[in-house]
């Protein structure tokens, strides 16, 4: 956990996704490594989260600038039974 320069609690990740879904008929795999970061009372309840714990993401895709790689900031999230 960090703090911005305003003093909001900031958390820096990435996030693992694993699925398989039917595509053309046929079973595919899915897996990807995402960065994602969380500020506010969402990084604080997030940095509480057990390591390796599934859990369900809402949020929203972007790109900082000058840069190729996309951040998926996280605005909630929700442990999945």
């Amino acid at each position: 956990m960090r703090y911005t320069p305003a003093g909001l609690p900031a958390l820096d990740m990435r996030l693992a996704h694993v699925s398989s879904l039917q595509e053309a008929g046929q079973t595919r795999q899915v897996k990807a490594n995402l960065k994602a970061a969380a500020i506010g009372s969402v990084a604080e309840r997030l940095v509480q989260q057990p390591l390796g714990q599934d859990l369900r993401f809402t949020g929203f895709v972007s790109s900082p600038r000058n840069s190729k790689q996309i951040v998926f900031h996280i605005q909630d999230f929700q442990p999945i039974s």
